[in-house]
């Protein structure tokens, strides 16, 4: 596998355990609609939160949450209209970005933006 692959996964592992940890129910992984994956769908306090997992091993080129694009924020967007239709939930959404940067050591950050952005700002 290739190694941005894998450090993908190793960060969405330690994003759902961190959600769980904080007593969040994990509804779907990895889930799809069209172009987009939801990395994690998530539910607390009657909201159903659409999770972007970035993970990045290096923060020369900004941080990893810097790259949850308008692009990648209106394809999530788009997912979650779409999830919210199938799962004819009436309740609050929102959308986060969990921001995982990795050290040599394999040592990590893990950032929890809640919030990170509105689909009206896209």
């Amino acid at each position: 596998m290739a190694q941005h692959l894998e450090l993908g996964r190793k960060g969405e592992a330690l994003a759902k355990a961190y959600l769980e940890k904080h007593g969040f129910e994990i509804l779907d992984e990895n889930w799809t609609h069209g172009k987009c994956e939801v990395d994690l769908v998530a539910y607390k306090d009657r909201r159903i939160i659409f999770v972007e997992v970035k993970a990045r091993s290096s923060n020369s080129f900004g941080e990893p949450e810097d790259f949850v694009d308008a692009r990648k924020q209106k394809l999530l967007v788009e997912a979650a209209d779409e999830y919210i239709y199938l799962m004819d939930h009436q309740g609050e959404v929102r959308f986060d970005i969990i921001s995982i940067l990795f050290n040599r050591n394999a040592d990590y950050k893990l950032k929890h933006i809640e919030d990170a952005f509105w689909p009206s700002s896209i």
